[in-house]
């Protein structure tokens, strides 16, 4: 008779179930009340470690020059074992790569934790992360591309803020040298600056301004997540995604991931940084980025614009998950509206 009743009680809740479509779905889920933890501001004479979570360091004199440019902020440098080991495509084995991370935040003497390369590989250690550890040794993570996993699954899993900005092998010039200085080395909102001179300007894709929390990072990567326990809640949240060398059709296909999974009709905000090479190779037979964009955008009818400076570009936004920011998509603008660090 228990058995019978289990029965009925478990298909009562999967009819029920089944009457929710994706949205109602994501909406349905407990948002869960995880404590926002803002990292210590970083300052000259901390020290912050380079690691390696995702692919090999196959030049190594990327090492030296990236140790000289985070030594130019007055910051103390400690080389992960990750920078000099090879495994296939992997710097070390996912058990070593995992490791590393976890002990990194485990030591007190570590202010920040720079990743040196994306690639591929993060989402390999994700279940293999001690997230109490991180969770009680909060600290500055950044990174982007591939790293994208990492800072969705530990924002996510623990409420600590993280960092989308450079990696070991970015260009560090002034302007990404001077968000990052705003972001992360200072307690203070920050709106972040219009497009340098001959860059791509704005291009709103629907008017508005709207407030959220900011989450995002590189859409291959969010995308390929979708399903798992790594990601957060959507509702009222602004998405920012970039990408690169990805065929307008691909762009395409992953939007579409996100819409049939509930993303895009939760969120209340929409930035896109930059596509980086994301030309079709037969343009005559293929619609445009800014086609695709338009065609799963604009139907939303929330904020967004897209050709913000965040992406695989020179001049590159630190740009925090967790956040509360305001942005106006009519002047493409984006304002913190709190300061990223403790």
């Amino acid at each position: 008779m228990n058995s019978r009743r289990n029965f009925i009680k478990t298909t009562g809740l999967i009819s029920a179930a089944a009457l929710f479509t994706p949205t109602d779905a994501i909406a349905a889920l407990p948002e869960e009340t995880l404590t926002k933890i803002k990292p210590q501001a970083l300052k000259p004479g901390d020290t912050v470690a380079i690691s390696s979570p995702a692919g090999a360091v196959w030049d190594e004199n990327q090492i030296e020059k990236f140790s000289d440019i985070l030594k130019s902020f007055g910051f103390k440098v400690v080389i992960g074992k990750t920078l000099k080991e090879k495994f296939g495509y992997f710097a070390g084995s996912d058990e070593l790569r995992a490791a590393e991370i976890n002990e990194l935040f485990a030591n007190k003497t570590i202010k920040g934790i720079f990743c040196m390369k994306g690639g591929w590989g993060c989402a390999r250690i994700l279940n293999k992360l001690d997230y109490k550890i991180i969770k009680e040794n909060p600290k500055v993570l950044i990174g982007f591309s591939d790293i994208t996993s990492l800072l969705l699954a530990i924002t996510s899993k623990t409420g600590l803020i993280t960092f989308h900005g450079p990696v070991g092998n970015s260009g560090w010039n002034e302007f990404t040298k001077n968000v990052f200085t705003n972001v992360v080395m200072t307690k203070k909102q920050f709106s972040f600056p219009e497009n340098p001179i001959g860059e791509d300007r704005i291009y709103t894709i629907h008017p508005g301004k709207v407030s959220g929390e900011l989450v995002g990072g590189n859409l291959t990567v969010l995308s390929s997540l979708i399903g798992s326990e790594y990601l957060p809640n959507w509702k009222n949240k602004i998405l920012f995604l970039e990408e690169a060398k990805e065929e307008p059709y691909s762009i395409d296909r992953m939007l579409t991931q996100l819409k049939l999974s509930g993303v895009l009709d939760s969120i209340s905000g929409f930035v896109f940084g930059k596509c980086a090479k994301c030309l079709a190779e037969e343009p005559l037979k293929a619609f445009t980025f800014h086609e695709v964009i338009l065609q799963h955008i604009q139907p939303l009818k929330i904020p967004a614009y897209y050709g913000a400076m965040i992406g695989h570009i020179e001049n590159k936004l630190t740009v925090p998950l967790g956040i509360s920011a305001t942005m106006d998509s009519d002047k493409g603008i984006l304002s913190l509206e709190e300061s990223s660090v403790s």
